[in-house]
This record gives structure tokens, sequence and C-alpha cells, in this order.
């Protein structure tokens, strides 16, 4: 049995009608950049979300990056995140003349710790950008009181995390605004490159629509400087073929997910904590080993597919050197080196998941 990390072909098949449609009508109408199809979509997002505005945009980094700007983060800010996270999530501070303060994460969620949070502000702070890493929320409640006390923005990074909800409420809505990444591996996932920025605020939505298209108002009229991070019609209409189906197949990861934490039998790794509301998602279903690199190769010989999300912490990534040389963060260093995530998306089938709960069983009996 071959069983891949993640197999897109699968889903295509399934809506292969769909999709076609929907680009032959962008092809047709010759209409490519912005327009009807990304207003429709981000109103389809919005009213997904709950959020006030959806703007539509070219990746999930740039979602990131336009949402610090939009939020006012300039030279010399400090933005308090995790190390525990892709490179975007932090390259972003920097591009944006903020500088990055990395706090530690959590042991069972990996995600950023409240605690460590406390122990990082200073009076350069300026805001908080947690991660809802591998589709579980991290713990808003006690970040946004943090915050609250501190006079600080929360910059929500949801790129693993459409469609989970924390205390009933959309990840993304909680803070000031929340960055989605569209990127093919995401649980809502275009062909391509696409992202979003999503937030409750007029004027930080006003800000964010004009730094996507070169800091204009309205066309050849430019107030600032901005970029070219513009969502494509051709990605924003496959992108609304596929949202309507996105909590049906977020509870399909938690049905997989049950699968894995029910069949591995062994007390020698470590499951995923799952929330008492059941609002992880499993963008990544991920489990610790102390044997982490050995069970992977052992998984890999008996055709399955197994990937560490991250190897190596933003704290002891060379370029992050000037920002955090000799920081030691032993929670995320301890994950770096323990991590493993399992195939885990809506088309596995259930018999698949099964094997790969007895192949770890059987690893270490």
């Amino acid at each position: 049995m071959k069983i891949r990390m993640l197999d897109l072909s699968r889903e295509y098949n399934v809506h292969r009608k769909e999709y076609i449609s929907a680009v032959n009508e962008i092809f047709d109408k010759g209409a490519f950049i912005l327009g009807e199809y990304v207003d429709n979509f981000e109103k389809m997002l919005a009213e997904y979300t709950g959020a006030k505005h959806a703007i539509g945009v070219a990746n999930g980094t740039d979602a990131i990056l336009l949402s610090l700007l939009s939020a006012g983060i300039k030279k010399g800010d400090e933005v308090i995140t995790t190390p525990f996270t892709f490179i975007a999530t932090a390259e972003t501070i920097v591009q944006a003349g903020g500088i990055p303060v990395f706090a530690d994460i959590d042991e069972k969620t990996f995600n950023i710790s409240p605690l460590s949070i406390k122990n990082k502000i200073s009076k350069k702070t300026k805001a908080i950008l947690p991660v809802h890493l591998y589709g579980n929320p991290a713990d808003m409640d006690e970040i946004m009181k943090i915050a609250s006390e501190h006079n600080l923005l929360v910059i929500e990074d949801c790129a693993q995390s459409l469609g989970a909800r924390y205390n009933n409420k959309m990840t993304g809505t909680i803070g000031k605004a929340g960055t989605i990444s569209f990127f093919p591996t995401k649980n809502l996932g275009c062909a391509g490159d696409g992202g979003a920025i999503i937030t409750n605020d007029d004027e930080f939505a006003k800000k964010a629509k004009m730094l996507r298209v070169h800091g204009a108002e309205k066309k050849y009229v430019h107030s600032f400087i901005g970029f070219n991070s513009r969502l494509d019609s051709l990605q924003a209409a496959l992108l609304s073929v596929k949202l309507p189906d996105l909590d049906g197949k977020n509870e399909r990861r938690k049905k997989i997910a049950e699968i894995y934490s029910r069949e591995i039998k062994t007390d020698k790794i470590v499951k995923p904590e799952q929330n008492s509301d059941n609002s992880h998602i499993y963008h990544q279903y991920t489990i610790l080993s102390s044997q982490r690199d050995e069970l992977k190769d052992y998984l890999f010989a008996k055709g399955v597919d197994s990937t560490i999300y991250y190897p190596v912490p933003l704290h002891k990534q060379r370029a992050f050197e000037s920002y955090a040389s000799g920081l030691i963060l032993e929670n995320a260093e301890k994950a770096a080196e323990m991590v493993l995530s399992l195939p885990i998306y809506p088309e596995l089938k259930d018999e698949e998941a099964e094997y790969i709960a007895e192949q770890i069983n059987k690893f270490y009996a």
C-alpha cells in the first residue's frame, strides 16, 4: 500500500466538472484580475467567517504583511509571535519594519504560550501574532486579555485554521484581523497561490484594499506606496466552488483523527490533545515521538509518507540570527525534535488511516 502525505488528485477527480466549468466561465469572459469573481468570493468568505470584511490577496504571506502594515506596524515596533511556525509568520514582521520577538509554545497544543507572551512584553511591543497551528485554535481568551491589559494589537495567523472556532467565534475574527492562506495544501486550497484578510474594522479594511493595489484608492491615484497583491479571478472562482463544502471536509478530517486516536495503541507516542469543544480542524494530525526519525523511515518503508512540521524553530534559523541569537525556547526546541505529521485529508480512506495506525503499533511492538 502506498499512501501519500496529500493526494490532491483525489479531490480534483471528485469535483472535476465544477472546477472546469468555473475556469471556462472565466476564460469566456476574459476577466482575470479582481472584478466580480473576487468580489463574490470575498462576500462568501465574509459571510462564512462572520467578519465584516474579507479582502482577497495574492498569498497567505502577503495577507500577514498587509495586515501588519494596515495595523500601523512600523520600524522598531516589536511583535511577539511563535517560533514554531512557517517562516512567513515572522519574516513579514521584518518586512514591515518591525522586530520579531519569539515566545515559547505550550508543549501540549504547540501554540504560543500566553505566559511566555507576558514575559516578552516591553515598551516597544505593539502587537501579538499568534498562529492557530495545525488547525488547533490558540488560547485566545488569555491572549486577548494580555493584549487589552497592555494596549496591544492582535493579528491571527489562520493559514491552517480556516473553519476552526474558538468559543463559537471563527478564528481570525477575534483580534484586529485574521490572515488566511489558500495554498493548495490548506483545508481550503486553490490551484496555486492565494490568500485573504478578514476584519471587522472599516479603516483597516480600507487600508488593506489600497495596499493590495499599489496604494491606490481609485485607479491611477495613489495615496502611498503599496504592493501588487491581488487574488486572481481564476483562484476566486475555484475557491467559491469549494467553500460551501469546507465544514463537511473539516468534519471528515476530524473523523480520520478519531481513527488515528482510537487505533494507535502504543503509549510510546503522544497524540494530539482534542479540545473539549471539538474545535480542532486537523489541518495536520501531529504526534510526538522520541524516535521520530526512525519512525518516519519505518513508515516510508511501509509505503506511508509523513512530514515534519517544523524541523528547525525560527529562533534557531540563520535568517533570524540578529533577532534571537542565544535565545533558548525549550518547548519549541523539544517539539522540533519530536513532531511528526501523518497523512490527513478528506479523501483519505478509513482503511488507509487504519493501516497507518497499524504500522505505528508494529514499530513500537
